[in-house]
């Protein structure tokens, strides 16, 4: 097959293109067409379909997303926010924390192991990329219906992917989620976050400026796997000779990527950089175009010297390909061998392919002739941007008049026992430790809470004792049920989970799992959602500092619940002030804050025992959160809170069960007379927390609720070995163990 040039492609403007077998529409192409005054070469076609697909360019999403920017509280600690690698905070001593959460659904699926192991790889590379050190994972999941047969295959080795690619790293993995539902049946999603700590002077941004700057490709060779993995397979058009499609699914090597960590923090630390990328999504499609147009000039890239691990690759496949482990920075000629000499030491290959120019231009050649001559902005930023046309669900209103609060309830203490058991023996609602202790949470020695605690938290200052938390949420139950709330109740429980360890939070980053964008009724789910999420952080003073979307998760015409997953960061003076979620002293105080109502849409006990989904979820109140949050935040700070657990799924019984049988001490719970022991246990409102109160601080604590105005009822006490609630029933912890640890096991035995 001859080589498709720009001179060929001016001479030949009648050629047939593979632009729809590429994922591209008619009119996408013919936009290129125009751009370019001539059709497109072949790598060009490649570039842009890639760069303009659903995933990189969010062509679906960037009308509702702006609104991020637009409602973007003031006064905030944000360094850098939406558009680069990662957003970055300010959390004080000089110290910088980047943060992010992006998707990694559809590989997951379709290979679970390399899926997700890539995704965990990806992630720490976009933190790296923004100057800092990877500190700590978290990964969101949720999996198809807990029983059937295929969450066997794709749950173990999503798990095994995750842990293997992150404790081969050195990385502990300190929080995360893990939800079935049978919406997720054949579109899980394996979503994954990492943080990173710098100084604020070790910034690094995606930019080549400078002409005469070297472009450096370093980091593992260039192989045929995950070829268009963001948005179509490889078409075997570009080449018709060879025998299959590429694979669309990355292979990940946690070694290559451990050496390209260590060697890139040594480039950072010798001021060796002038921008810097990593290759994820797109691969070189999207280094080189995305470094071109965030620099001040053009860039001259000569492909073949890339290094490659498959000699028969073409140039298109070159620019498609997603191979892990690779780098790409821009180096004044006169640091060039220094940087060299830093690759060498670390065995890492490094190559320079091109050069910064003067020019507007990305130019990139093949064996000295030119196969790309474009502007990069309109390959990295300047893609189609569709206003899709969206409108409320037809069957909306009965979703939400199938009221939940009407199910039938327990009518005995017996039953109601029943139902507790029932609950948090749930997949939803079990230990999720078969899965989580396949993960490090404690290498490096910088943790200080991880699963199942509300928030993950890690030292980053082993002098001061400065720490940052994170946690990830995210209810698609809810969301369906009303997007605009869902979203807002994702990103208050994200915020609650935070402040129960005694962080503050500070800033979010999201990953937004939809259906097809193409349907009118997603649409306005994620529209809803968006608007949801952009007036929640207004409220609460907490920047999106950047995310992720992930469209298209559906089979046939079967969406996923809209699944917004939010993760906020917070940040705490002393990690020996957290606030853990155990209840291990008997004589603790046990209260209750916050307001407890009639509310069941979407909870879990509507799941469990009545496998129902419908009426109204739980009403969100901001102002609450945010009292709460300080409430929590100052008792952390001052001693007189011993153990703080939010309340969210599966509502108090749920937090009691799991900080009576983390401590391993039993609780005596006396219902209050305005509630009854139904909606006392089981309600979800939101805004609502338990804290264990030392006896000699009753009185400090409840002074500074009601000075606040935060309700704070007092309901018990931590001891026995039981759980007891007075004049219902009493369960013993060994029973409540059982039932709580046994779940998961058995489902993936």
């Amino acid at each position: 097959m001859s080589l498709d040039t720009v001179k060929n492609a001016t001479g030949t403007p009648d050629a047939e293109q593979p632009w729809k077998e590429l994922g591209l529409k008619e009119d996408e192409y013919a936009r290129i067409r125009e751009i370019l005054g001539r059709r497109p070469t072949g790598a060009e076609l490649a570039m842009y379909s890639v760069m303009w697909s659903e995933h990189c360019s969010y062509k679906s999403s960037k009308v509702h997303l702006k609104q991020f920017g637009e409602k973007a509280p003031e006064n905030t600690a944000m360094l850098v926010g939406i558009g680069e690698n990662a957003g970055v905070v300010d959390v004080g001593q000089g110290y910088a924390v980047t943060f992010k959460v992006e998707s990694h659904n559809h590989p997951s699926y379709i290979e679970p192991y390399q899926g997700a192991a890539t995704g965990i790889g990806g992630i720490v590379r976009d933190i790296l990329a923004m100057g800092a050190r990877p500190v700590a994972v978290v990964d969101p999941l949720r999996f198809g219906a807990a029983d059937h047969p295929d969450t066997k295959r794709v749950l173990p080795g999503v798990v095994a992917g995750i842990g293997g690619y992150g404790n081969c790293l050195g990385l502990p993995n300190i929080g995360g989620e893990v939800v079935f539902d049978s919406c997720y049946q054949g579109n899980p999603l394996v979503n994954a976050g990492c943080i990173g700590v710098m100084k604020h002077e070790d910034i690094h941004l995606a930019k080549a400026s400078g002409p005469g700057n070297k472009v450096i490709l370093y980091g593992a060779r260039t192989g045929g796997d995950g070829i268009g993995g963001v948005s179509v397979l490889a078409s075997e058009t570009f080449d018709s000779t060879k025998p299959t499609k590429r694979p669309a699914v990355q292979v990940g090597d946690p070694f290559q990527e451990k050496l390209l960590i260590e060697c890139t923090l040594e480039i950072f630390k010798e001021k060796l950089v002038a921008g810097i990328q990593d290759l994820g999504g797109a691969g070189l499609s999207c280094a080189t175009s995305e470094l071109a147009s965030a620099g001040s000039g053009g860039m001259r890239v000569e492909l073949d010297t890339v290094p490659l691990r498959d000699a028969t690759l073409s140039p298109e496949e070159i620019l498609m390909s997603e191979s892990q482990e690779r780098m790409c920075a821009i180096v004044e000629p006169q640091y060039v061998e220094r940087f060299m000499e830093i690759c060498e030491k670390w065995d890492v290959i490094a190559t320079v392919i091109g050069e910064v120019t003067e020019g507007e231009r990305l130019e990139i050649f093949w064996h000295g002739e030119q196969i790309v001559d474009v502007p990069p902005g309109t390959v990295a930023h300047e893609g189609p941007v569709y206003e899709r046309p969206y409108a409320r669900p037809e069957w909306q209103d009965a979703l939400q008049a199938d009221d939940a609060n009407k199910l039938a309830r327990p009518a005995t203490s017996a039953e109601l026992r029943e139902q507790v058991l029932a609950l948090v023996s749930s997949p939803n609602q079990a230990s999720k430790s078969w899965i989580t202790d396949q993960y490090d949470r404690f290498v490096q020695g910088n943790t200080v809470l991880s699963q199942p605690e509300d928030a993950g938290m890690v030292r980053i200052d082993e002098e001061t004792n400065l720490g940052v938390a994170m946690a990830t949420d995210g209810n698609g139950r809810f969301a369906k049920l009303d997007p605009y709330t869902g979203a807002q109740l994702a990103l208050a429980e994200a915020y609650r989970n935070v402040s129960a360890t005694g962080a503050n939070p500070l800033a979010i980053s999201d990953c937004l799992n939809f259906g097809s964008p193409e349907d009118p009724g997603v649409m306005w789910q994620f529209a809803e959602a968006c608007r949801g999420l952009a007036d929640g952080c207004l409220e609460l003073g907490t920047p999106v500092t950047g995310g992720n979307v992930s469209l298209y998760n559906q089979t046939g015409d079967t969406a996923i619940h809209p699944t917004p997953v939010v993760a906020v960061l917070g940040v705490i003076d002393d990690v020996n002030r957290r606030t853990p979620m155990a209840f291990t002293e008997p004589g603790q105080l046990l209260y209750l804050l916050g307001d407890t109502a009639e509310e069941f849409g979407g909870s879990a006990w509507s799941e469990v025992v009545h496998q129902h989904l419908g009426g109204m979820p739980p009403k969100v109140d901001l102002g609450r959160e945010k009292l709460l949050g300080e409430i929590l935040i100052s008792g952390s700070r001052d001693g007189m809170i011993d153990a703080a657990h939010d309340l969210s799924d599966g509502g108090l019984v749920q937090a009691l069960t799991e900080s009576c049988l983390r401590g391993g001490n039993g609780a005596r719970i006396v219902v209050p007379e305005t509630l009854d022991a139904f909606t006392f246990l089981f309600s979800e409102s939101a805004g609502r927390a338990v804290v264990a109160v030392p006896r000699s601080e009753e009185l400090r604590f409840t002074d500074m609720c009601g000075a606040r105005g935060l309700p704070a009822t007092r309901i018990g006490v931590v001891d026995g070995e039981e759980i007891e609630i007075q004049g219902e029933f009493s369960i013993p912890l060994t029973e409540l163990r059982t039932a709580h640890e046994a779940t998961i096991p058995a489902l993936l035995a």
